[in-house]
């Protein structure tokens, strides 16, 4: 038997595998592994990754071959690779690509396999054959171009993910650029650019970037942009997120004010450029009318969708985008986790990821701030721990994540970054009044006046303010780059995809290279502490250490001597870290 005590990873049957992180082998391993596996679980000593269909899929869609993954495994692994794994990872990898969409004529497209047993199971499946024509040989069939992207979801769910080379109509022209004595291209943004587009073949064309918050991803889109010259569609998650899109345009290309466009509840503008949000797309008098904007923007002539923050298209945004198949799509992420598990739909609608970076490579390479991750405990009353233990478990979480014991901790942090820029975040519309109150610093929740909203985040850009709370509306494309401080009081359960949103608000470079610091405060021993563990999953991934202090240790901590910029404390504890 195999046995190389050295590697630090451990390959199971199941198609997890252990990672120790005490090895000095461990960044390297984790590098190795992450392009084809997913993390799962991350305590202190051994993380765990798994290996999924989609996973491996993703790889094959990048080029990455059977055999190298193996290779990968085999290197790194402790002990021998079980047989059975090896040959489960060739057979899922192997069944990308093994149907192939390609051109036919103006009205149909085909499916095309070289297993002639494939395609006979292909129409006797339901979800696929009520989408096909006619069965031209034993390898072929054609089916209505309308039906493309419903049989790129029937065939994932069947797991034989398609092969799409079936191209792309090209849209309106529209000749936008770069303005070269604004931007400069980072190297990863250029080789982000270069995987979506693929030199312009078949296969190039639908996809998902993903890049940590700060680190450019619109540059990019627009790097996209102005390869294509092409009509395009930018979707993105709010009122707010459309006009940071609409400003960098207009800064960083030569598109001119009249040919960019705002479609929104606010103005609706239809512009070579144009730019939306996922909530007009969806939206309608009641639920049994029909989605007025879908169909109006649907019947544009793009040559390009870009989704911002792919990781949140809605449910019904994936209709519009089965019905976009002949357009290119460019999806734009920190992150792919989806709760709601519809990674697959992300996967064959708008494309398999072609691009990621990890984000600690990113804050190497000096393009995104430093950060230290911490998790602050704090105890419950003796009176609120009686309405927990008393309560649903829903109502628990509530109980516990509104802990008045917090503003406490919130105070101290304030204090010890007095001057810096910082963020409250929470869930609860009461408890983000409560510290409102408190703190005296304005407010923005969902209920902000967007014009209120655009005010506030413009005098905290400019430093008018230095202390701003926020709801969950923060979690989402909203540019703050000087903020270096978040303070989470409260969140969304585990999301792992809130997590990287929130780390996202203040990893932008500082001018003066001040690190960002990210705080979560939970209440001990309650479930807000269980889901704080699942919601460190994401930051773990990334390489971020996350040192977990209870409320007690924040006075008694020695600040650390180091080359950090003025004004700025970083805290030291050995207590616990993950």
């Amino acid at each position: 038997m195999i046995y190389r005590p050295d590697n630090p990873l451990i390959v199971q049957s199941d198609m997890t595998m252990l990672l120790e992180t005490a090895s000095p082998y461990y960044e390297e391993t984790r590098d190795a592994i992450a392009s084809f596996a997913e993390i799962a679980k991350s305590p202190e000593h051994m993380h765990t990754y798994r290996i999924t269909p989609i996973s491996l899929w993703n790889a094959a869609s990048s080029g990455i071959t059977p055999d190298e993954v193996m290779e990968r495994l085999t290197r790194h692994s402790r002990f021998e690779i079980p047989a059975n794994l090896l040959r489960t990872v060739r057979d899922i990898m192997e069944r990308f690509g093994k149907v192939r969409i390609e051109s036919h004529d103006d009205d149909c497209l085909k499916i095309v396999t070289d297993d002639a047993t494939l395609m006979t199971q292909l129409c006797s499946t339901p979800e696929v054959k009520d989408l096909l024509q006619e069965k031209t040989d034993g390898h072929t069939c054609t089916l209505r171009s309308v039906n493309r992207g419903l049989l790129k979801q029937a065939l994932m769910k069947i797991g034989y993910p398609a092969l799409d080379t079936a191209g792309y109509r090209q849209g309106d022209p529209f000749p936008v650029a770069l303005k070269e004595d604004v931007l400069s291209l980072r190297p990863y943004q250029v080789l982000a650019r270069d995987a979506f587009h693929r030199g312009g073949s078949s296969l190039g064309g639908s996809g998902v970037i993903a890049l940590p918050s700060g680190s450019g991803k619109t540059v990019v889109g627009m790097a996209v942009m102005a390869l294509l010259k092409t009509h395009t569609l930018i979707i993105t998650t709010g009122v707010t997120a459309v006009r940071q899109w609409i400003r960098e345009i207009l800064d960083k290309t030569d598109g001119h004010p009249d040919f960019v466009g705002e479609y929104t509840g606010h103005t609706k503008e239809i512009r070579p450029v144009t730019v939306t949000t996922y909530q007009i797309l969806t939206s309608r008098k009641s639920r049994d009318d029909d989605f007025v904007h879908f169909h109006i923007l649907n019947n544009r002539p793009w040559g390009l969708i870009i989704y911002d923050e792919v990781h949140l298209l809605p449910a019904q945004v994936f209709r519009f985008t089965a019905s976009l198949q002949a357009v290119r799509r460019l999806g734009l992420t920190a992150t792919l986790i989806r709760e709601d598990g519809r990674e697959g739909d992300v996967f064959s609608l708008v494309g398999p990821k072609c691009f990621d970076m990890p984000w600690r490579v990113v804050e190497e390479q000096g393009w995104i701030a430093e950060a230290s991750c911490y998790e602050i405990r704090v105890p419950i009353s003796v009176q609120d721990r009686l309405r927990y233990v008393t309560s649903s478990p829903r109502q628990r979480f509530r109980i516990a994540a509104e802990n008045d014991g917090k503003h406490r901790v919130v105070e101290r942090l304030i204090d010890a970054h007095k001057g810096e820029k910082t963020l409250i975040i929470g869930q609860y519309l009461d408890q983000i009044h409560r510290i409102r109150e408190r703190f005296g610093a304005p407010v923005i929740t969902g209920r902000t006046p967007q014009c209120e909203r655009d005010t506030l985040f413009r005098e905290f850009r400019d430093g008018e303010l230095s202390l701003l709370i926020v709801s969950s509306v923060a979690n989402f494309a909203i540019d703050l780059p000087d903020a270096s401080v978040a303070i989470q009081v409260s969140g969304k359960f585990g999301s792992r995809q809130e997590e990287a949103q929130r780390l996202g608000r203040i990893l932008r470079p500082k001018p003066d290279g001040r690190p960002a610091r990210f705080y979560t405060v939970v209440t001990t021993d309650t479930e807000e502490q269980d889901f704080a563990l699942k919601r460190q999953l994401f930051l773990t991934e990334q390489g971020y250490e996350y040192v977990i202090l209870d409320e007690d240790e924040i006075d008694c901590l020695e600040p650390v001597t180091s080359t950090a910029p003025r004004n700025v404390v970083r805290f030291h504890s050995q207590k616990h870290s993950r």
